[in-house]
């Protein structure tokens, strides 16, 4: 299949509606607007929120807190499963090597190894953060869990 060769479903693509072409149309007189006033005007648009002039519900309602958002901190994780689909030849992990093999996102630095799955071999893992599970699987393959 090529871009070219892609088609839409049957029924998928509909004609534009044509307002204000006549009562026969369905969509005559008025076009779908309504009656008269700001709504039935072109460019007439009330904002979001607006309430008529009672005052909005968004001014009613107390502003107050702590909102952590931007002051959190992104941690990766990842199972000490998925460390079987590495390279052969990898015997050191960390965040850079996880990252190349498509395991975490690239920008990542804080990662988390959690302890669901199976470690075939030893490797040599350094991580921001451990499960107690994981470091004992890891550490029984013959390998070190690193905290850095």
């Amino acid at each position: 299949m090529k871009l070219h060769e892609l088609k839409n479903v049957a029924g998928a693509v509909h004609r534009k509606k044509r307002v204000g072409c006549g009562e026969g149309g369905g969509h005559g007189k008025t076009s779908g607007r309504g009656g008269k006033g700001q709504t039935a005007r072109s460019g007439g648009s009330i904002r979001p929120g607006f309430e008529g002039g009672q005052m909005p519900l968004y001014r009613k309602l107390p502003h107050r807190g702590f909102n952590n958002y931007r002051h959190r901190t992104e941690i990766a994780v990842l199972n000490v499963g998925d460390l079987a689909s590495l390279d052969a030849k990898v015997t050191e992990v960390n965040a850079e090597v996880l990252a190349a093999a498509g395991l975490i996102r690239g920008g990542e630095k804080v990662v988390k190894i959690l302890g669901d799955g199976e470690v075939g071999r030893a490797f040599k893992v350094t991580a921001a953060k451990f499960s107690e599970s994981a470091k004992a699987k890891i550490e029984q393959a013959g390998g070190q869990a690193i905290v850095a």
